[in-house]
């Protein structure tokens, strides 16, 4: 059957979106408030939205982790709201997949929009996939809208192609610069610019010609957390499907990738899907030994036909490309490129 999502209405100027913290609370750390404002601001000055708080958006990291039903009722109360016209995660984490039992999947069905984060906001991409509902892999206020000095072009971009606009995205080229540098979150620090160094292009890794099909992924280490709980799709649900992974500042030895995707393996969704885009690598460690064990292993299940695209601008490298969950996104081996046919938003 596939993968088919509805995509939701898109963003405006003066359109509201909550802000929400689905797994690390630190935006309401006082340490920290500096940060979430000066996000805040950029999503009102530079795209002209209305940014709201939930009831424990800025309860402070400790409360936000020992109350994961609060987290919930905050998600599914932005989804509730007819006011609110996206919701946007606020940072991500590590223990998003607490919230799943108290989650009612049917109030994100009822009521699509946008929802924006990366990392552990997989794990709220996957409650909308269960939901039916497109939902997009993208910046966080704490990181990308709140980056030193000021936003990145290409970020910004992206945002205002995938969640303003009802074109088709088309073209997915690599940013032109990348950077992780580490630089503490002291609000001293915030005209600091982040050391930039020169992008490559993407790397067809393995495959031949032109393959189709619904984006569907995220970050590697949080789909490990999904695995075998009630998010974790269908067979039919990976079939035709482009499988998008990342791996976050964690750093993943190559040996655990490897672990990973034999899981994916045996399951037969190398088997079911049509490609695979792969994410640059935080400080592009082990860019040389993942594209080593990715083929690896996909050799071990026969799919060394199965086209690969390596170095894609999203997750944990910035600047960052927006994909939308379930839209059709095109792999092209030769020369090596990446479009998405559809748009968004509609």
């Amino acid at each position: 059957m596939g993968l088919v999502l509805r995509r939701p209405r898109p963003l405006r100027a003066g359109s509201s979106v909550a802000a929400v913290s689905l797994s690390w609370g630190g935006a309401g750390d006082p340490e920290l408030r500096w940060r979430y404002e000066l996000g805040k601001q950029r999503l009102q000055d530079v795209f002209g939205l209305n940014v709201v708080e939930m009831p424990h958006t800025l309860a402070g990291s400790d409360y936000v982790y020992r109350h994961p039903q609060q987290r919930a009722d905050d998600l599914m109360a932005a989804f509730a709201d007819p006011t609110i016209a996206g919701v946007v995660s606020c940072i991500g984490g590590d223990d998003s997949i607490r919230l799943l039992p108290y989650m009612d999947i049917s109030v994100l069905a009822a009521n699509p929009k946008v929802l924006l984060g990366y990392s552990d906001t997989t794990v709220a991409h996957f409650m909308c996939l269960q939901a039916g509902v497109a939902s997009f892999y993208g910046p966080s206020i704490l990181a990308e809208f709140a980056e030193n000095v000021g936003m990145h072009d290409f970020t910004k971009d992206w945002v205002q192609r995938a969640l303003f606009c009802t074109e088709p995205l088309g073209d997915v080229p690599t940013a032109p610069v990348w950077t992780s540098e580490y630089v503490p979150w002291e609000e001293t620090n915030k005209d600091r610019r982040r050391v930039l160094h020169r992008n490559t292009g993407y790397e067809c890794l393995q495959g031949q010609g032109v393959v189709q099909g619904p984006l569907l992924g995220g970050c590697i280490e949080v789909l490990e957390m999904i695995k075998q709980t009630s998010l974790w799709p269908a067979d039919s649900v990976w079939d035709g499907a482009v499988l998008f992974l990342e791996t976050s500042e964690d750093k993943p030895a190559p040996s655990s990738v490897e672990y990973w995707l034999r899981n994916y393996g045996v399951q037969g969704i190398f088997h079911r899907i049509h490609g695979i885009v792969w994410g640059k690598p935080y400080d592009n460690q082990f860019y040389e030994d993942y594209k080593a064990s990715i083929v690896k292993i996909l050799q071990e299940f026969g799919c060394q036909d199965l086209p690969i695209l390596y170095n894609a601008s999203f997750g944990h490298t910035a600047p960052m490309t927006v994909l939308p969950y379930g839209a059709t996104a095109e792999i092209r081996c030769e020369p090596a490129a990446l479009r998405i046919l559809d748009a968004g938003v509609v």
